[in-house]
């Protein structure tokens, strides 16, 4: 990619904040729910299950939330063109059943989008959590250990998590603004971010769709109809090279993506916050990455670190360029995103 086709040299919008500023701007990002909108959230969620147990049913219809969707919408705006992300603080899940807690959060995000496939079985409703996997496996996805993981992307528009129970130690969530990485990157390499524009393979860790390859070739960096949208996951594209077909990196490949991770890792750059039970932090993939820090569990098994995750698509989103139809496999707005493969049904398992 010439200099004369990538973004601007800096790209400044509500998106491309520094972690050292936002970490004194917590009025930004976190909001405490009111007693009466706990309230309302619990009212539509014992008025949704009186009818029925099925959440992966569960809409703006027959979730009504005649205040707190105001705020919902608001949220909206802020994921697409605002800051990027914001942490809803104060859902007493600790008194609730999973199956409350979760028809409160699906109920939530249907209000905020479409909820979208996490994996080739089809989950609507994810459980971030170790489970013991084997992070060394290439076919291993990394939220199902207790291993550091990197900055990322998912693939989707928003990820939301909802925070049931902390580690014992450690688990941080960590985000940094993609925009701010580029501003800086621009600044000292412009050589090496250009080639963060190239197609890079990315590994499915198994997860294939139908006629497509075991990896896809997605640029690191997208720039769109005046948008940069990031589609990141450096542990997936150094396994990618495991395939023998897969595009090569090269010696200055792999000098740009280091110096990506590095800029990711600044603590100037990038925010930490601690997940508290009831907190519900919703992310927007295309203008942050988001990445969590290794944790020391607890030995009870009824007390380990639980996290419920969904992934939505939005309405009203930018779009998004013909390649990532190699993941999405549509890139239809508000109708975009997940994993789909041979067999997959969707559906909402509640553990």
């Amino acid at each position: 990619m010439t200099a004369a086709s990538l973004p601007p040299e800096h790209i400044d919008i509500a998106s491309a904040w520094r972690g050292e500023v936002m970490a004194h701007q917590t009025d930004r990002w976190i909001r405490q729910l009111s007693a009466s909108e706990i309230a309302e959230l619990e009212h539509a969620a014992t008025t949704f299950l009186a009818v029925t147990k099925e959440i992966g049913e569960i809409s703006k219809a027959t979730f009504p939330l005649p205040r707190f969707g105001a705020h919902l919408q608001n949220l909206q705006e802020t994921l697409i063109h605002g800051i990027g992300f914001e942490l809803l603080r104060g859902l007493p899940v600790a008194k609730y059943t999973q199956q409350f807690a979760a028809t409160i959060f699906c109920g939530i995000g249907a209000h905020l989008g479409s909820a979208r496939s996490q994996n080739a079985m089809g989950h609507i409703l994810g459980h971030v959590r170790d489970v013991g996997a084997d992070a060394k496996n290439p076919n291993t996805r990394i939220y199902q250990t207790a291993e550091r993981q990197t900055f990322h992307t998912d693939s989707c528009d928003v990820v939301g998590l909802l925070c049931v129970r902390e580690a014992m130690e450690g688990g941080k969530s960590l985000l940094v603004s993609t925009s701010t990485i580029y501003n800086e990157m621009r600044r000292l390499r412009p050589d090496l971010v250009a080639l963060l524009f190239e197609p890079i393979a990315t590994d499915r860790r198994g997860e294939v769709p139908v006629g497509q390859k075991p990896y896809f070739e997605i640029p690191l960096l997208n720039w769109h109809a005046g948008f940069l949208t990031g589609l990141y996951q450096r542990q997936y594209v150094d396994s990618a090279q495991r395939f023998p077909d897969a595009p090569r990196l090269t010696p200055a490949h792999v000098e740009a993506l280091n110096l990506f991770d590095a800029l990711a890792n600044d603590p100037k750059l990038h925010l930490a916050m601690q997940l508290e039970p009831g907190d519900m932090q919703f992310v927007y993939n295309h203008g942050l990455l988001h990445d969590r820090t290794a944790f020391r569990d607890w030995p009870d098994a009824a007390r380990k670190r639980h996290l419920l995750r969904l992934w939505l698509a939005i309405p009203g989103d930018r779009s998004l360029p013909e390649v990532f139809k190699q993941r999405y496999g549509v890139i239809d707005i508000g109708n975009r995103g997940g994993i789909i493969t041979k067999g997959t049904k969707l559906n909402v398992p509640l553990d």
